[in-house]
């Protein structure tokens, strides 16, 4: 295989931390309304920026006392209200969160983010360059509105739980929504810039690539070289150099120069810092997680300091809550349990 197209190979995991948008497809959205036991999933759906966002709110079957409730914000790609996507199936990160939380009596609403799921792209399909950080954060402020709205559910008890990426959503909602929550969640959390976070994974996969021999030492320095490159002129005027080496013009493109841009102006730890003091947030690492360290997480722990923060350290967990110390992600979509002590913590923080 060339050396292009084996790098190519090789970054295309990043394009999908940076293109939620560019591929539209994703995994089919759940049926309508089913019970399980005294909790049904019943397909819901707002209205924001001209076009309509589909999402399911879970929540007792019966209308009974107030209760407290969660939204669920999907991490980073094309990655669908369950955490599924076309791509890789079976992972159901926040529907297995939905489930365990109401098992402690909580409700819950997640929701097809813009290029995901029944939502697609929408108003969006002839113009993905114009997608920015802001049409993320503005279909998560409605699904907060909108579960703030539902019958039965106290609006004093609202909570924004955010997986990777769907953690700096979780956070902006907490500090920018007219919506208020009482506290937030932040799970194996986005913790550092976005495109520190890129280069950092790039600059891994060069080094693995050039160890194995599929790449010369020199291969990886002219493309560690342009990424820096690239991201300067990100950084500077929101241009995406051209004729990029190595793939990474898939990973970097046009398409997405506006997202990227954008998003990485949005420290973490400055973001969490302007919490109002002693908000309740709970934070989750793992030794297992192969794409946030707890090293990075503890970085973002430090716009915290005034929060009241839990900070919940995993052992052999992966980075998509499942109990898998393998370190890889060969078994994201496997049918393993899902952290049991992550649960527990929880299922206690949300009520």
């Amino acid at each position: 295989m060339p050396v292009r197209s084996r790098l190519t190979a090789c970054l295309c995991a990043f394009t999908l931390l940076t293109a939620a948008y560019v591929d539209g497809a994703a995994a089919a959205p759940p049926a309508a309304a089913s019970v399980q036991a005294r909790w049904v999933e019943e397909e819901v759906s707002f209205r924001v920026d001209g076009m309509t966002v589909y999402g399911t709110w879970r929540h007792p079957a019966r209308a009974g006392r107030p209760i407290p409730a969660v939204l669920l914000i999907a991490g980073s790609g094309p990655t669908d209200r369950d955490g599924n996507s076309a791509l890789l199936s079976g992972v159901n990160t926040l529907k297995s969160t939905a489930e365990l939380l109401s098992k402690a009596g909580v409700a819950s609403l997640r929701y097809d983010k813009l290029g995901t799921g029944k939502t697609g792209l929408g108003p969006y399909a002839d113009k993905v360059a114009e997608v920015g950080v802001g049409v993320f954060e503005r279909q998560a402020q409605a699904a907060l509105a909108f579960l703030a709205r539902r019958p039965g559910v106290d609006r004093r008890r609202l909570t924004a739980i955010g997986h990777s990426e769907g953690a700096l959503f979780a956070l902006l909602l907490a500090t920018r929504s007219k919506t208020p929550v009482r506290g937030v969640a932040l799970l194996q959390p986005l913790s550092r810039r976005y495109l520190d976070v890129i280069s950092a994974q790039v600059a891994a996969q060069l080094r693995a690539q050039a160890q194995a021999g599929l790449i010369t030492e020199a291969q990886a320095k002219e493309i560690e070289e342009a990424m820096a490159r690239a991201v300067a002129s990100l950084r500077a005027d929101g241009t995406v150099p051209p004729n990029l080496p190595g793939g990474l013009s898939s990973l970097l493109s046009p398409v997405n120069a506006k997202f990227l841009s954008e998003i990485d102006r949005l420290d973490p730890p400055k973001v969490a810092a302007r919490l109002k003091p002693r908000t309740p947030a709970l934070l989750s690492c793992s030794d297992a997680d192969i794409q946030v360290s707890c090293a990075d997480v503890e970085h973002l722990a430090t716009g915290l300091r005034k929060a009241g923060t839990t900070f919940v350290r995993l052992t052999g967990v992966s980075h998509v809550l499942k109990e898998d110390p393998s370190r890889t992600a060969e078994h994201y979509g496997d049918p393993l349990p899902y952290s049991r002590q992550l649960k527990k913590a929880l299922q206690a923080f949300a009520r």
